[in-house]
């Protein structure tokens, strides 16, 4: 009986007992708030609020510690804490003479390391159809695979006149207006050591030696596109420009083919122009020039 009557829950339970269960729920409680106040840096609003701080420095520009701790709803020494560890980081600079905050250089770094793993192919298909269409040849989009090309996008346009699949194919660097574009930007050290090889005579028009392909490929640098008439296939034009990441690293080429009989030292003119204004189009999507 007495169990009974002491049993908490029971209609017949004295009054006093409620502020006892408060105070207990009370002490309960107590623990959460000091623990939430002290959420170490790497917790999960640690780092919803450091995304946050990036976030409002990438919309304003530029803004003091009172401003961003405003916009967060945070006392201002939390802001200043989390701006000190952004700015460790190299995430966010502060200028000194105005004691504003702005993104810092840490911020391209990641930028870049997102846009190196963009998929071109992804962001080059309407870039490939639309010039396909407008040229009525068929273009590739290529990249370096060690010491070849490999295409990897294609689209065909409504006068082209064969079915060759290129998708996958590797092709010699030396040998195409795709590959001397590669080959044309890559640092000193490895194009030299690729023009040191034996490079393969694959038609009467392949340039091989090395002294006419390094003017072939100082060429590419200085007019901004590359031309290979027949040096691959017997009967095969093309012209290829460079594709840029957002650092201005070249990361493919995109080129547009057909056959000699119709793409003469005019069109083919014609068609760098165009393929070179794609190609800017495409380094804009990946980031370049901005």
């Amino acid at each position: 009986m007495t169990r009974t009557r002491k049993e908490p829950g029971q209609s017949g339970e004295p009054r006093q007992g409620a502020p006892r269960e408060q105070r207990r729920g009370a002490q309960r409680d107590e623990p959460e708030k000091p623990r939430e106040a002290k959420a170490p840096a790497g917790s999960v609003q640690s780092v919803d609020r450091a995304v946050s701080v990036l976030e409002i420095l990438a919309r304003l520009g530029e803004a003091g510690v009172t401003e961003i701790a405003d916009e967060l709803g945070v006392h201002k020494s939390t802001a200043f804490r989390l701006l000190g560890v952004l700015e460790n980081r190299g995430l966010v600079g502060q200028a000194k003479d105005r004691g504003k905050y702005f993104l810092g250089a840490g911020v391209l770094r990641l930028a870049g390391a997102a846009a190196v793993r963009m998929d071109i192919s992804q962001e080059g298909g309407p870039v490939c159809r639309e010039l396909a269409d407008e040229l009525g040849e068929t273009v590739n989009i290529a990249v370096l695979d060690d010491d070849a090309a490999v295409n990897i996008m294609q689209a065909r346009g409504p006068a082209s006149v064969t079915a060759q699949n290129w998708l996958g194919r590797r092709t010699p660097l030396h040998a195409t207006s795709s590959g001397k574009v590669l080959l044309a930007h890559l640092p000193t050290t490895l194009r030299e050591g690729l023009l040191a090889r034996t490079l393969p005579r694959i038609t009467d028009h392949t340039v091989t030696g090395t002294v006419a392909l390094r003017r072939d490929l100082e060429a590419v640098v200085h007019q901004g596109f590359a031309i290979a008439v027949e040096e691959l296939e017997v009967g095969l034009a093309a012209v290829a420009a460079p594709v840029r990441a957002h650092d201005g690293k070249v990361i493919g080429a995109l080129s547009a083919s057909g056959p000699v009989y119709r793409l003469t030292e005019d069109r083919l003119t014609e068609l760098a122009k165009r393929t070179v204004a794609a190609a800017v189009e495409l380094s804009r999507r990946m980031g370049y020039g901005f």
